[in-house]
């Protein structure tokens, strides 16, 4: 039992979707840390305000959450949220650095910002996707789905989901190679929160190795990741025969879906595109597992296997910051990397990098050391810089940065 290690917890079985058992434990408390899936937030906070209970979280602010902040304001709590990774280290990373630009009279002109929970090399094995799950299964195959916004050279773009993994940006990490990065949902959102109002250019996305968007463009392509429609499938229906559905002709006897699939999608029958897939199975008589699902649900299922991690297994996070700025004549960047390596399938890089930084986060809380009132995100100097010194000082985990002179364009 994960709190029998400690005089100071206890572990209590709850259903959070038991309102009234959730409020009791809100009323015992004196701080909330919630950690559940991100739909329930809304209820553990209703209870937080009526218990007059701070509360902290490692979750986006949702709507309903923000439509309690001048209340939670005028009863003197912190709703402290978006604290753990990412979001969490990228506004404190990235908060701490735009204030050093600007304290040198810095005018920034793009910001830019990836992070993924990828896979230490030495754990990759013969997967050719090089990655596992080391966070909530269902929204790795729901990534994306939300249309991706971001501003460049002061002009909205956007990218629907359709070819949202046709659209990536390669990514160098000084010391641990190039990635690829796709665009995350709305980054327009962060201009106010990191008082970027005026830049011309901002963009957030997400890191995978190279190779893994065109594979996953190729599931899209086919259906595979819909969330919409349930199949009215037996648990017994092989994965072959669903994906020979989703195909313009049935394949014929002897004819192989793989190939079939290669010609539908364009793709080379002997590239990589069409490997990471044959790896997965989908072209198996291999059972589904499960009855009346959704695609998304079977292929979830699907990977959660495929893509586990085992024992032995240490993932890595990856993150950076680009930061173009004008200083007096010359044009410069920022770049601010991060890399932290997890130490076995249990103690990962993805636990160590949430749970850390909410963790101090919520000390602060618990001290009084949080100025703001109501829904709070960790932008401002009170929080992100003890956090991240603390990271730095007595974990390890701190970013290194590098400035260089950025050519103009010839007029």
């Amino acid at each position: 039992m994960l709190a029998a290690h400690s005089q100071y917890a206890r572990a209590v079985p709850c259903d959070a979707q038991n309102v009234a058992q959730l409020r009791e434990l809100v009323a015992e408390a004196d701080v909330v840390i919630s950690m559940l899936p991100a739909f329930l937030h809304p209820v553990v906070a209703q209870a937080c305000l009526d218990f007059g209970r701070h509360l902290a979280t490692a979750s986006y602010v949702s709507p309903e959450v923000q439509a309690l902040h001048a209340a939670a304001a005028a009863a003197g709590l912190v709703f402290l949220m978006e604290s753990g990774l990412d979001p969490g280290l990228d506004h404190m990373s990235a908060m701490r650095a735009i204030a050093h630009i600007r304290a040198q009279g810095g005018r920034l002109t793009a910001f830019t910002s990836y992070c993924g929970g990828l896979l230490d090399p030495a754990s990759e094995g013969d997967n050719p996707w090089r990655y596992k799950f080391t966070w909530n299964p269902r929204n790795v195959v729901l990534a994306g789905q939300s249309t991706a916004k971001y501003w460049q050279d002061n002009h909205l773009r956007v990218i629907p989901y359709q070819q949202l993994f046709a659209r990536t940006e390669e990514i160098h990490v000084p010391g641990h190679g190039t990635f690829e990065g796709y665009a995350n949902r709305d980054s327009l959102s962060y201009r106010a929160p990191y008082g970027l109002d005026g830049i011309p250019s901002i963009r957030r996305g997400t890191l995978r190795r190279l190779g893994y968007c065109a594979a996953w463009h190729a599931l899209v392509r086919l259906g595979l990741t819909d969330d919409g429609v349930r199949l009215d499938n037996a648990a017994t229906r092989t994965w072959h025969d669903v994906v020979a559905g989703y195909l313009p002709q049935w394949p014929a006897a002897g004819q192989s879906l793989a190939a079939l699939t290669a010609d539908y999608l364009g793709l080379d029958p002997h590239g990589p595109e069409l490997e990471r897939l044959v790896w997965l199975g989908i072209f198996e008589q291999k059972p589904v597992g499960r009855a009346n699902a959704t695609p998304a649900q079977l292929l979830e299922h699907l990977l959660a296997e495929k893509w586990q991690l085992e024992p032995h297994d240490r993932d890595m996070i990856v993150m950076q910051h680009r930061f173009d700025f004008e200083l007096g004549a010359e044009s410069k960047r920022l770049t601010s990397s991060l890399v932290v390596l997890g130490d076995d399938a249990l103690h990962t890089a993805m636990a160590k990098t949430v749970g850390l930084p909410l963790g101090m986060a919520v000390r602060r809380l618990a001290r009084g050391e949080v100025a703001g009132r109501g829904v709070v995100i960790p932008t401002t100097a009170d929080l992100y810089e003890p956090i991240l010194d603390e990271l730095a000082t007595d974990y390890g985990i701190a970013f290194t940065e590098e400035e260089t002179l950025v050519e103009p364009f010839p007029a």
